[in-house]
């Protein structure tokens, strides 16, 4: 049996378009000899849909668009997520007027289309709600667990979460006997989620002695990426397909065809396609002409712009050298081998007269001097960075990083302006290494050696390094990673790192909150990334 795997990227929102997208995959699929073709999770309306689905007209225009996907699924199976809408006991009804009232519920599903109608349906049992998930606020679990009959197979169709869960829907489905499983997915990535995925579709296999078919979005959703990854695999635990990661495409799998070899591991590549994925997606997906990025001479506004070119190319990439009063000849050199070596244009903008002058203005109401006198040619750089935004129609990217994210040790509206910050959940010692890494894969120094051997330095006084205001990085990023990845408490992190070093770290985490709040969106790599994922209030006495 010759299955399709639809691997989309759906955008939120775009109902018309994700249907176009899912009609001519099963087109597709069907021209390559598929008897089944198989979707992710809530492809039709793209995910998160958040609040959207607390629109009516959202939900009836969806329902408009999937009776034509329905339509479509003329001499081949289709297996795609969709919302049901309906009243208690998912009892599908359809979607007048009535069916929105005070009693409207509804439900996370996959679906079974055949012969241009619906064959069934699995609610999604469990509802994710931590990290980034809140689907217990839209969505009712299941209740039923069913097994449907198609062309003489019994298949078991689950949603995403359900493949994480010991127990429920696929363990019934195992228990009732099924000839294949199938997860439909929106999975967002993080740096060892995929492998992760791939032992839980293996013993899901194992244990029901039926292939299992996983498929995933792909693409990049305001901080969230998705991966795809889409993989089959039979019960003995070997591969029959395993579709490439942060690739759109129709991929087709024969069940009863050779193994494959098995999916490698991620590291610092799928970094890399994460992050350009996640640029580009925001970029294209929002109409947007192109990027802006202050390029400082330092690691990670280099690392910013060399991401930025991979993402859209080079001529949609501006660069902005703005140098100040403590701005040194290193920098200005390292700012345009930078723009050489990625081939964009760099604007050259001295901030000294701009910050004289507020200076002097400010002078007779309140001293501009150490952290005052630091800030505000900061905040002038962000001015400009905006203005040139507005005049060029080019977005900027912020090039904050976690390890400074998480101290606070950025200036609001100054080097935290932007609409993506596509680095900020990186620790000051990844950046160097995806440095290192986008070198290596071009063959050739994009990121000039000048700027990699370099102290970090932010330039706003006198011979200033970070590691005058911060551990050093080495010593802060272990610890940084098991306080907001790990969770662990005071006591362990005292244990490990010290409690000099841990209290300094605790202290300044609490402290900054507030300018988080306020940061351009985080695209998420690691478990636990600031931005969606964390929900941690700003006014609050405990810190350890």
């Amino acid at each position: 049996m010759l299955i399709g795997i639809g691997q989309l990227n759906a955008t939120v929102g775009d109902l018309s378009g994700n249907r176009e997208k899912i009609v001519s995959a099963i087109r597709r699929a069907k021209r390559e000899g598929a008897e089944l073709v198989v979707f992710p999770e809530l492809v039709l309306l793209g995910y998160p849909p958040r609040d959207l689905l607390h629109r009516r007209g959202f939900l009836e225009a969806a329902e408009r668009e999937f009776s034509q996907v329905v339509a479509a699924a003329q001499g081949v199976g289709v297996v795609l997520g969709h919302v049901v809408v309906g009243g208690r006991g998912e009892a599908r009804v359809d979607p007048s007027a009535a069916a929105f009232g005070g009693d409207m519920v509804l439900y996370n599903a996959a679906f079974l289309l055949a012969d241009g109608g619906v064959v069934g349906y699995q609610a999604k049992h469990r509802l994710p709600s931590f990290d980034v998930f809140e689907e217990e606020r839209y969505f009712t679990p299941g209740e039923q667990v069913k097994v449907l009959e198609w062309r003489g197979l019994r298949l078991g169709l689950s949603v995403c979460e359900d493949l994480w869960r010991e127990g429920g829907v696929l363990a019934a489905q195992a228990a009732a006997g099924v000839d294949l499983l199938i997860n439909v997915s929106a999975s967002p990535y993080f740096r060892g989620k995929p492998a992760l995925r791939h032992e839980l579709g293996k013993r899901w296999a194992a244990l029901a002695g039926a292939p299992l078919v996983y498929v995933n979005l792909t693409g990049g959703q305001d901080e969230l990426v998705f991966d795809g990854g889409s993989f089959a695999v039979r019960p003995d635990g070997a591969f029959l397909l395993s579709a490439p990661s942060f690739e759109e495409g129709v991929y087709v799998v024969d069940l009863a065809g050779p193994p494959v070899p098995p999916p490698q591991g991620d590291g610092i590549a799928h970094i890399f396609r994460a992050l350009t994925t996640g640029i580009r997606d925001y970029v294209e997906k929002n109409g947007l002409k192109g990027a802006l990025i202050g390029i400082s001479g330092g690691v990670d506004s280099a690392v910013t712009a060399a991401l930025a070119c991979q993402a859209l190319g080079r001529e949609r990439v501006l660069g902005a050298f703005l140098p100040g009063p403590y701005t040194s000849p290193e920098s200005r050199e390292g700012a345009q081998a930078l723009a050489a070596a990625l081939g964009i244009r760099l604007l050259e903008i001295p901030i000294e007269g701009a910050y004289q002058a507020l200076a002097e203005a400010i002078s007779p109401h309140a001293a501009v001097a150490g952290l005052v006198a630091e800030n505000l040619q900061a905040r002038i750089r962000g001015l400009l960075l905006m203005t040139l935004s507005n005049a060029t129609g080019h977005v900027v990217l912020c090039p904050g990083n976690k390890s400074e994210v998480a101290m606070g040790y950025n200036t609001l509206y100054g080097d935290t302006v932007g609409a993506l910050a596509p680095i900020g959940d990186l620790l000051k010692t990844e950046v160097y290494q995806l440095a290192t890494y986008i070198n290596q894969r071009a063959k050739r120094e994009l990121i000039p050696k000048g700027i990699l051997s370099r102290p970090p330095s932010a330039e706003l006084r006198e011979n200033q390094r970070d590691d005058q205001d911060l551990p050093p990085y080495r010593e802060l990023d272990p610890l940084l990673s098991a306080l907001i990845v790990e969770n662990a408490s005071w006591s362990e992190l005292a244990s490990r790192f010290g409690q000099e070093l841990t209290q300094k770290a605790l202290l300044r985490l609490a402290s900054s909150e507030y300018k988080r709040r306020q940061l351009p969106l985080v695209i998420k790599v690691s478990p636990k990334a600031f931005g969606m994922g964390r929900r941690w209030p700003i006014t609050c006495k405990y810190w350890r």
